[in-house]
């Protein structure tokens, strides 16, 4: 009779990682693809509100799958927001000078 031992004592047994703890979290991933899957299915044959249902659905399963990503984005979402400002701010200022230089230009011009 062989003797093997065990480098892992028998309560570390317990405290081993479940696997179908690690594997629930696919499942959520797998319904959301489904459900994004099946509404681009649908807008396409034509079924425009059933196809919406299921985009909305599969959209906010894939959004509770990823909560550490939208919170990272609505985090991010100020600083893009100022970004806009000055863009457009930019657009407004460049506007006026063009407005004031066309009417400058109508006053040269005119007889």
């Amino acid at each position: 009779m062989v003797v093997v031992p065990l480098s892992q004592s028998m309560n570390d047994f317990d405290t081993a990682p479940n696997e179908a703890g690690r594997d629930s979290g696919y499942y959520v991933r797998y319904a959301a693809a489904g459900l994004l899957l099946a509404s681009g299915v649908l807008l396409v044959s034509g079924r425009r509100r059933a196809g919406m249902v299921a985009a909305s659905s599969g959209t906010a399963l894939a959004l509770l799958d990823q909560k550490e990503t939208l919170r990272a984005w609505w985090n991010q979402v100020p600083g893009y927001l100022d970004q806009a400002e000055r863009v457009l701010d930019q657009v407004q200022e460049t506007l006026e000078s063009i407005a004031a230089n066309h009417e400058r230009l109508g006053q040269i011009l005119e007889p």
